[in-house]
């Protein structure tokens, strides 16, 4: 795949208003190959808006976003550009997690024994062959993460990818997006889980009020605060909850 030599994935003055005010104004930052940023913000700050801006999920009312110097939408095959993992409800519950990945690598144009390999990298082969209706959240998180590596993408981006896993399930997913981004692609991580990302993350963005009110590395985050990532992010949000 070919992709160009700007950032992969940047986002330039993305502005968006739904009925009864802004949900993201002049939202702007980049997330470079190699990295790992963490997107931080309370419950309705405007971080899955803006996720959904990135991939032509939502139109922004001004503002536009590029993925590796193109919009999403403009990739002929953008499943193997980006991996994203959105909503592990959605899956289809009638079908297998093998069937539901099956569908997707006939989407993406993958050779189907990329399947048994994805299912291998989530820890659900044994499972594989069992309705999803029968999965725990985290069972189907993980297959959501299997189908975001399914075409070897170079960028994910991930919303809450770690709800419903387990603690083992918890350190194998930083474990494989550490790895992802040192083998040389670009992690955009939404979470609430505040501990996780002072785990994992190259850099942090901080989304308040539909604003961007930080965007730095995590190392002088915490070195501003004695340590203290949850004060700094409390401080910027007005003590808002939303992240643990």
């Amino acid at each position: 795949m070919t992709t160009t030599d700007t950032p992969p994935i940047q986002a330039r003055g993305l502005h968006k208003t739904f009925r009864g005010g802004a949900a993201v104004h002049d939202v702007s930052f980049t997330v470079s190959s190699g990295r790992v940023v963490g997107l931080l913000g309370p419950n309705g700050a405007g971080k899955t808006t803006t996720i959904r801006m990135l991939l032509g999920l939502a139109a922004p009312d001004s503002g536009d976003s590029l993925v590796h110097g193109r919009p999403y939408r403009e990739w002929p095959r953008p499943l193997q550009v980006v991996g994203t993992v959105l909503d592990a409800g959605g899956l289809h519950p009638g079908r297998t997690g093998r069937q539901h990945l099956q569908v997707a690598a006939a989407q993406a144009q993958v050779a189907a024994d990329r399947i048994d390999e994805v299912l291998a990298e989530v820890d659900m082969t044994a499972a594989a062959d069992r309705p999803i209706n029968g999965y725990s959240l985290g069972m189907r998180q993980r297959i959501a993460l299997a189908t975001a590596l399914l075409a070897t993408p170079q960028v994910l981006i991930l919303d809450e990818p770690s709800n419903g896993l387990d603690p083992a399930g918890m350190h194998w997913l930083r474990q494989r997006m550490r790895a992802f981004a040192d083998a040389g692609g670009a992690v955009l991580l939404s979470s609430h889980v505040l501990s996780d990302v002072k785990q994992i993350a190259d850099d942090i963005v901080v989304i308040a009020g539909g604003r961007v009110v930080a965007d730095l590395p995590l190392a002088d985050a915490v070195a501003s605060h004695d340590g203290d990532l949850e004060r700094f992010y409390l401080e910027l949000t007005d003590g808002r909850a939303g992240v643990r």
